[in-house]
């Protein structure tokens, strides 16, 4: 069968539904003798209360989480105050205490004057959003194949479709979404249950879907897509959590773009939150800038704590009890920068690589973890032709389905089964961290289920070695390691009569076979 993914239109299923009236694709101007910043308060107004839902409420009640000082909203008093100077707020964030706006270098003293203004940090308008369109220029995708890689008829035989759960996207942009075929069932269902556009606040709920800004505006649909596609028409599956529920934001305009803004990310994040939200796909990145080298983020800075998303990706998850999905990145193949992007670096959330289809290895342009950091990221991986914005999502799925079969799992026993029913743990390593996640496994899991044993290790000397392998596979992956997680470099290797030959690179001390269905470790002594 002809594999076809109607959801990466090229405006062909698009072009007959989305209404009349689309605007050609613009950027929408900024002013230029303005810079964006974030403003951060001291304390805040005792005598607020909370900006939650009744279903935030119960959500927390559920996870023993208790509502406190970051639920409430960020002080009037202050926000009328900074009016009085001419200083408009773009977004606010009662997590972090601040909000964003654009300033010239005078207000920027006068608000610094200001006693309840404990600091100001720039948004670098030169941050490059982590290329989230198709790489390589290529029109067609297939991602029918992930839903084998990672055992998606286990989840359907279990019954498991993401029913009752509810799942926020945070993206770029979700035209035509309503009339893709992939998406119809959700719409049909009324599954979309609200949306938001932080980009341009003047959109309705239908100008979002049939309004094109910018050709980045499809990504939000092809993610979501990802996450609960399904095409009746050829009876293929493109996500797993079809019968999930969605709230969905836009917060980045544009792909590649030298913009900042990730104050509409972090308002989008509470704005879940707010409603609920346990489970949030994030496909989009934050990663290096190219116009103000003094502010701009470094490699270095991918450390979980540096970016201001960062620290609102942790507290979601250590304070609110949001399982975070992000997409790792496309820098892989950047050698000026290669690592992931933030808020992919926060420990708290589940940062997702890509594959190759057949060896399961980290395909290239797959950013890779930093070194420095003291956790393993990406968590784990799938396949993704193209680009890692297409792989989160496919875990979000996952994540959805396991959240049905038991809806008080928190959201770090959730990455523990994630991460657990990958085929290379407990030997992840910063390329494609603990591999695929197995539905067979994170079945198991969930039922208390013994679970086969698929790791060993092995000690081997000198400066080769053969391992014997029992596999079917004419070609099998490797990676070379200098400790337990960080990757010299990844290999396709050929067995040969059942047997191995490992051939000891400068400085390794580990190396991981991987054999799919079994991983072994081999120590070098």
């Amino acid at each position: 069968m002809t594999i076809r993914l109607t959801f990466l239109f090229c405006f062909i299923t698009l072009a007959g539904t989305a209404q009349q009236g689309t605007t050609t694709p613009y950027l929408s101007s900024e002013t230029a003798a303005l810079s964006k910043y974030w403003i951060l308060f001291d304390s805040k107004d005792q005598t607020s209360s909370p900006a939650l839902s009744q279903q935030a409420y119960e959500r927390r009640q559920m996870q023993n989480l208790s509502v406190d000082e970051l639920d409430r909203p960020v002080s009037t008093a202050y926000l009328s105050r900074l009016k009085q100077v001419g200083v408009e707020p773009i977004c606010q964030s009662r997590w972090l205490n601040a909000v964003s706006a654009r300033l010239t270098t005078t207000q920027c003293a006068t608000v610094l004057a200001m006693p309840f203004v404990k600091a100001i940090q720039p948004i670098d308008p030169s941050i490059v959003i982590t290329s989230v369109g198709v790489p390589n220029g290529s029109s067609e995708a297939q991602l029918a194949p992930v839903m084998t890689q990672i055992q998606a008829p286990d989840f359907a035989q279990a019954g498991l479709t993401g029913r009752f759960v509810t799942i926020g996207v945070i993206d770029a942009g979700f035209f035509g979404a309503d009339s893709a075929n992939a998406l119809k069932h959700i719409f049909v269902r009324e599954g979309v249950k609200q949306v938001r556009d932080y980009v341009n606040d003047k959109k309705t709920h239908g100008n979002l879907f049939h309004t094109l800004e910018t050709f980045s505006d499809t990504h939000g649909t092809e993610v979501l897509a990802a996450i609960a596609g399904s095409d009746p028409i050829d009876n293929i599956q493109y996500g797993l959590a079809t019968d999930a529920t969605f709230y969905l934001a836009r917060t980045d305009q544009g792909n590649k773009e030298f913009r900042g803004e990730e104050d509409n990310w972090v308002a989008a994040m509470e704005w879940m939150d707010s409603l609920g939200v346990r489970l949030i796909n994030t496909s989009l990145g934050y990663a290096k800038g190219m116009s103000n080298p003094k502010e701009n983020y470094e490699p270095g800075q991918m450390d979980g704590h540096t970016s201001l998303i960062s620290r609102a990706a942790q507290i979601a998850a250590d304070k609110k009890g949001i399982l975070i999905i992000v997409s790792a990145g496309n820098e892989g193949d950047d050698r000026s920068w290669r690592i992931i992007s933030t808020p992919a670096d926060a420990q708290g959330v589940l940062a997702i690589g890509a594959t190759n289809n057949r060896l399961w290895n980290r395909i290239g342009y797959s950013s890779i973890g930093p070194e420095s950091l003291p956790y393993l990221k990406p968590n784990v991986s799938c396949f993704s032709l193209y680009g890692t914005s297409l792989s989160a999502p496919v875990i979000t799925g996952f994540a959805a389905c396991l959240m049905q079969a038991n809806p008080k799992l928190t959201n770090k026993q959730l990455m523990e089964i994630i991460e657990k029913s990958s085929h290379l743990y407990p030997y992840g390593n910063n390329y494609v961290g603990y591999g695929v996640p197995q539905a067979s496994r994170a079945i198991a899991m969930l039922r208390n289920q013994p679970i086969p044993t698929t790791a060993r290790s092995v000690k081997a000397t000198g400066k080769s070695f053969v391992l014997p392998v029992t596999t079917n596979e004419p070609l099998i992956s490797v990676f070379h390691k200098k400790d337990a997680t960080h990757v010299l470099q990844q290999e396709a290797t050929k067995v040969a009569g059942g047997k191995l030959t490992l051939r000891r690179a400068t400085n390794e001390k580990r190396t991981t076979v991987d054999l799919k269905k079994e991983v072994i470790e081999v120590f070098w002594e």
